[in-house]
């Protein structure tokens, strides 16, 4: 593979990790009468409010990718190993085992969190409910 094609996908790949759920609201009466523009401020002013009050937005997808990643290199290494002391040669084994097992634990890391955009769960009930005393109905997020 080129390494254009590389960075393509090394970027695709981050942006769909870094992109954000939104709130569904429902389009009641207060929605129709405030419109979508104001809609949009009040859910921003929900999520400042969060984010002040204590509820972080961030669903843990870096340390999600950073652990699959040390037990990939840690099975790697451990099966590379036991490979490699069959094979008379423990060390290089062990070596490539880990070198190889990192790079899956970080790939298979990066696949499931571009999969699960949600904010955590604290997050999101506190926009919900702000939303909520302003007179929104949230039906859920993505």
């Amino acid at each position: 593979m080129t390494r254009r094609r590389k960075s393509i996908i090394g970027g695709v790949l981050l942006l769909s990790a870094c992109s954000t759920a939104q709130p569904v609201l429902y389009p009641n009466s207060h929605l129709q009468s405030v419109g979508k523009d104001l809609a949009e401020q009040d859910i921003e002013v929900c999520r400042q409010l969060a984010e002040t009050s204590g509820a972080e937005e961030g669903s843990g997808k870096a340390e999600r990718v950073a652990t699959g990643t040390a037990v990939g290199a840690g099975v790697g290494a451990a099966s590379g190993a036991v490979g490699g002391a069959i094979s008379g040669a423990a060390g290089a084994g062990s070596m490539i085992g880990a070198a190889s097992g990192a790079v899956w634990g970080l790939l298979m890391g990066l696949f499931s969190a571009s999969g699960s955009s949600q904010p955590n769960q604290a997050y999101t009930n506190f926009v919900n409910r702000c939303l909520q005393e302003k007179g929104y109905e949230v039906t859920g997020w993505q």
